[in-house]
């Protein structure tokens, strides 16, 4: 395609209202004559091609113009004025060349007097200059204002305030000075604000605690001076603040540490803070990552750190803190990035740090002392750093430490007896043990089948330690086929059945698996459908030395969890997997939808999942899907009633980072809604084929954002790219080139439809959510459109 249709006839353009023309290859330029050949544009959207040269001045004369949408291409030059467009509701023209990066460049927002403007786009440009004043004076219906990634400077204005409309605020990556003014405290719709990046000064403004609806604060990397107002405590919707890299000093907050919504990242390093963290750390119970290092904070860290048991990276290393980290780190095995060297922590390392899943370990420069733990991550040299900790000793050889030496307080002889009481004493208690276990062995031998005393498990017929131990091998590590929060799942042959089976086995040492069990087994004995995974039975027993032990025996399922296909490694028997196909998704995530609607409304009593995600959606040898997994379920005693008392209080986990929904981590309790949140997450992440947590998504920018701000025309953009070639079942070789085009145009028409129902399923709010019985309906007809074309 080219741009030769922007250069028709008058008498062929003049009626033309609607030019689009996105995500093409188009070169050259805008005609100068556009405006006065198309007179009646409303629409004029040319995104994502190649077009280079200036706007044409004559777009004023389009004055029906309401959209303005030309962002990444190579446009340059001058903004023309803009006064006379009346009309204009965007002006999307980031990702161009425009601006000469001198005073002036930002003219033309002198010159716009819409009132109906309610997005301004001009990042990632050359603007140079200072903001003029009466940016204020724009459209009380702004809702979007980004400029990010300029070269703009001087003071931002005060009347910016005047923008009440305002919900996000963007100005990062520029070189604006001076200090953010009081007047940003009457923005009190704004959701989020980012200013990184820049060379401001001055306090950060008490005005900010009016600022109620704010999820996102980001301020890193500027020249901020005073402390952080107590005013912050008030922005109970916050869900992420990073302040990284400033001048800030003084002592925290303790009320920024009563932001319970906190549930991305709470970044405060290199700065000089001081003094010591406040007991009401604990109250960030949803908190990812917290980030304090680089100051002079001291002081022992408060126990009730341990409550935030949502944390996956810790960072608090280069400051003054001292103590015993066995405090507040043992209940945090959810962590995966530890970093709390050079500090003066004390004592021994602890061995749970061994059961934590970790991928980086730090505790140099310390005064750790005693015996190195030698297993799980401490089995890495290399993600681990244990230097300037003189006092340890033991560990893997390449730590290169000294052994652990035995005690040396007795001398002569008196060593000598000492050491044969010891040991005499020692052999005479073992022989003894051995004697109870041997005689307590041969016990259950005999009983085989013997059960300890548990809570109902919802009446499956039971097996025994015994038939599973056989059914897996002996738990043999060639047939673990997946690993949980609550424990390990082994594919298994029941001898009695002679089947192929899924036998998930609970770790009783992971705090809440036993609950994770009993969960599961409530929610499952009552419920039957096609797409929830099936429990075949149940073991709740001992095993051969009379430790508890639970598991559930669930019917096999051929193809894995949708996690391994849509993000694939190796296949189990050394193969690459094969990308999932349009079709094979869509059905997927019809199963799903299927399942959940059915959780929701068509069970006697109403099941919240809770923790709907990839790794919890099956699939068979059809490739359907089925949903599995409930130990964080919560059942309704109906339809429309509230949770039981037991469960409407703090539930402890709710779900997981990236899929539950915000107003989880507010405190909110479960609801069908949060279910719909993290369906619409699960389907946005199944045709684009990006985590919610995938590293593009930090700063203001996450998954729900991404797919809505590429609808409609954009889809090809962020869709799975195998997406986009599939074929019809009929065609051959010499038909894909000629039907390629067409095929290509209904699949983006269809990912339209299903970027739409994820974006709908995943708003802030649970009100504005899509009831999961509309996303059920809508990919049924798509289904059935989908199907009458042959796609595969």
């Amino acid at each position: 395609m080219d741009s030769t249709v922007l250069s028709l006839p008058l008498s062929s353009t003049y009626l033309l209202v609607i030019v689009q023309f996105p995500d093409n290859q188009l070169e050259g330029s805008l005609p100068p004559d556009l405006g006065v050949t198309l007179p009646n544009l409303t629409v004029l959207n040319v995104a994502n091609n190649s077009f280079t040269g200036p706007i044409p001045a004559s777009i004023s004369n389009a004055t029906n113009l309401m959209r303005l949408t030309i962002p990444k291409n190579k446009f340059s030059g001058n903004v023309p004025p803009l006064e006379k467009l009346n009309q204009l509701q965007w002006i999307s023209i980031s990702f161009n060349q425009l601006g000469s990066g001198a005073q002036g460049d930002l003219k033309f927002l002198e010159s716009v007097n819409s009132t109906s403007l309610e997005l301004l786009a001009i990042n990632i440009n050359n603007f140079g200059g200072t903001l003029p004043e009466s940016i204020g004076n724009l459209s009380s219906q702004l809702r979007i204002m980004s400029f990010a990634k300029n070269q703009l400077f001087g003071n931002s204005p005060s009347s910016i305030g005047n923008l009440r409309g305002l919900e996000v605020l963007h100005m990062g990556y520029n070189k604006f000075t001076g200090s953010i003014p009081d007047t940003i405290g009457n923005l009190i719709k704004l959701k989020e604000f980012q200013a990184q990046m820049n060379k401001l000064t001055g306090n950060i403004p008490s005005t900010i605690g009016n600022l109620t609806e704010l999820m996102e604060l980001i301020f890193n990397e500027n020249k901020l001076q005073g402390s952080i107002p107590p005013s912050i405590g008030k922005c109970q919707k916050l869900v992420g603040i990073a302040l990284s890299r400033n001048n800030l000093s003084g002592i925290i907050p303790s009320q920024a540490f009563t932001i319970s919504s906190l549930s991305m990242y709470f970044v405060l390093s290199d700065n000089q803070f001081s003094g010591s963290l406040p007991e009401e750390l604990g109250r960030l119970n949803s908190l990812a990552i917290l980030d304090v290092h680089g100051n002079e904070l001291s002081g022992i860290i408060p126990s009730s750190l341990s409550r935030c048991t949502s944390l996956v990276e810790l960072h608090m290393q280069n400051n003054l803190f001292e103590g015993n980290i066995s405090s507040f780190l043992s209940s945090l095995n959810g962590l995966q990035y530890i970093d709390l060297s050079s500090n003066n922590f004390s004592g021994p390392i602890p061995t749970f740090l061994e059961k934590f899943q970790l991928q980086y370990l730090n505790l140099s420069f310390n005064n750790f002392e005693g015996e190195v733990p030698s297993k799980g991550v401490f089995l890495n040299t290399s993600a681990i750093s244990l230097e300037g900790n003189n006092k340890l000793c033991g560990g893997m050889l390449s730590l290169d430490l000294p052994s652990c030496s035995t005690s040396k307080g007795k001398q002569g002889l008196s060593t000598s007896r000492y050491v044969i009481i010891t040991v005499t004493c020692g052999i005479v208690a073992v022989l003894i043990l051995l004697l109870l276990l041997m005689t307590f062995y041969w016990s259950r031998r005999k009983n085989g089948k013997a059960s300890v005393e548990t809570p109902s498990i919802g009446g499956f017929q039971q097996v025994s330690y015994e038939d599973i131990v056989k059914a897996t091998d002996g738990f043999n590590s060639s047939n673990l086929i997946g690993v949980g929060s609550f424990g390990s799942v082994y594919k298994g042959n029941l001898a009695d059945e002679n089947k192929i089976v899924a036998v998930k086995v609970f770790d009783l040492k992971q705090r809440g698996a036993c609950k994770s069990f009993t969960a599961e087994c409530e929610v499952l004995k009552n419920i039957r459908h096609r797409n929830l995974v099936k429990i075949l039975t149940a073991c709740s027993s001992g095993d051969f030395q009379g430790n508890e032990f639970k598991a559930l025996v669930y019917e096999f399922m051929e193809n894995g969890s949708l996690e391994e296909w849509l993000h694939p490694n190796l296949a189990p028997d050394g193969t690459q997997r094969h990308r999932l196909s349009f079709v094979q998704r869509l059905n997927i995530a019809f199963d799903v939808s299927c399942a959940v609607d059915y959780l929701h409304h068509q069970c006697q009593t109403a099941v919240i999942h809770c923790d709907l995600k990839p790794s919890n959606i099956l699939l068979d040898a059809r490739m359907n899907g089925h949903v599995s997994d409930f130990g964080l379920a919560r059942i309704f005693p109906n339809a429309i009633g509230g949770l039981p008392a037991s469960q409407t209080s703090s539930i402890g986990l709710r779900g997981t980072i990236g899929y539950a929904p915000p107003e989880y981590g507010m405190g909110s309790e479960v609801s069908k809604d949060g279910d719909v949140y993290s369906y619409g997450v699960l389907l946005l992440e199944i045709f684009t084929g990006k985590r919610p947590t995938h590293d593009m998504f930090k700063d203001a920018l996450n998954l729900h954002d991404y797919c809505m701000a590429a609808l409609p025309e954009r889809v090809a953009d962020i869709a799975d790219h195998p997406l986009l070639f599939c074929e019809t079942e009929e065609s051959s070789i010499a038909e894909t080139l000629r039907n390629q085009r067409n095929i290509r145009a209904h699949v983006q028409e269809w990912l339209v439809m299903i970027f739409e129902i994820g974006v709908a399923c995943t708003a802030q709010l649970p009100r504005d959510r899509m009831k999961i019985s509309d996303v059920v309906s809508r990919l049924r007809a798509l289904k059935q459109k989908v199907d009458k074309m042959g796609f595969c």
